[in-house]
């Protein structure tokens, strides 16, 4: 049976009066990849700093490998990682000398840091940058060396806030195959991404909040099968066709219009096909429900704020 190594309960985190986090409840087990899906302001970032002991909780419990924020911060802080959404990397310095500052923020003896920082540069496929001043990485590599950092003093527990967002296709994949190594050897991650496909790729459970609450959790690829048709057709509305009529017409589907798009949902993909070429759709889309379907469908396609 699977260790459960983070617990939550009712957690709740207020500001002021208002409730970023409201009475949240989840469990995290260990070597899983628990990924916090949500729009802007959902209170995905809060939980994970009420997790690493950088915001204290309001109300409820939170345990860390059964110890708790309150009274075991040191300890909780030294066996997790933590990747945050900017590259908070000294520009000033090269990226050894980055990697040794932060070694030694965390007590390492240079017997340590040095070979872990030799191991972790050749997995992360930086080896010949080690001399380079910061300004000359790219946007990639920044990434991966933000990730590196995080790792260096062998810590139990990941978090990755937003981990390949801004990043061409290339370095998101790069990353995402040693998270999955890093998983395979024992590190437990938590991710929150607005990449519906990397919460699919890596993780294992997550959860979806919308302002402070979790509105669904589980297994992202059995959410999709449970909660969303096999099949969803998009198309262009235009003035030959009104969305009414897929939507009072067509009892085995479920209809979804946002603006002028249109959203035809069905476990039959030979009935999209047929509906398709009964309005004679040219400018049509016939493919798999996503987790990006079920999060748009939970948390609305329009901007909360």
């Amino acid at each position: 049976m699977a260790q459960i190594v983070i617990k939550a309960k009712n957690l709740s985190k207020s500001y002021n009066g208002f409730n970023s986090v409201n009475g949240i409840d989840f469990e995290v087990e260990s070597s899983q990849c628990f990924g916090f899906l949500g729009p802007n302001g959902a209170g995905k970032t809060t939980t994970m700093k009420m997790i690493y002991c950088l915001s204290p909780i309001t109300e409820g419990e939170l345990k860390i490998y059964d110890m708790t924020p309150e009274k075991c911060a040191a300890k909780i802080k030294s066996i997790i990682g933590v990747v945050p959404q900017d590259n908070n990397l000294d520009p000033q310095l090269t990226v050894g000398e980055n990697l040794v500052i932060y070694a030694r923020f965390f007590g390492l003896p240079p017997n340590l840091y040095k070979p872990r920082i030799k191991e972790l540069i050749s997995f992360m496929e930086l080896d010949k940058k080690m001399d380079s001043p910061i300004r000359e990485l790219s946007g990639g590599m920044k990434r991966r060396l933000v990730i590196l950092r995080a790792l260096l003093h062998n810590p139990r527990i990941l978090i990755l806030d937003e981990p390949t967002t801004g990043l061409d296709p290339q370095v998101r994949h790069l990353i995402w195959e040693k998270l999955r190594e890093l998983k395979s050897s024992g590190v437990t991650m938590l991710l929150t991404t607005h990449y519906l496909e990397e919460a699919s790729q890596l993780c294992d459970q997550l959860v979806i909040m919308d302002k402070g609450r979790i509105l669904m959790a589980g297994n992202p690829h059995k959410l999709v099968a449970e909660h969303l048709s096999k099949y969803v057709m998009e198309l262009s509305l235009n003035g030959n066709l009104c969305a009414d009529q897929f939507r009072f017409d067509r009892p085995k589907c479920y209809t979804e219009v946002y603006g002028s798009r249109c959203y035809v949902y069905s476990d039959s993909e030979q009935f999209l096909s047929l509906t398709a070429e009964e309005f004679n759709l040219e400018s049509k889309l016939i493919r798999n429900s996503t987790l990006e379907d079920l999060f748009l469908k939970l948390t609305g396609r329009g901007l909360s704020q």
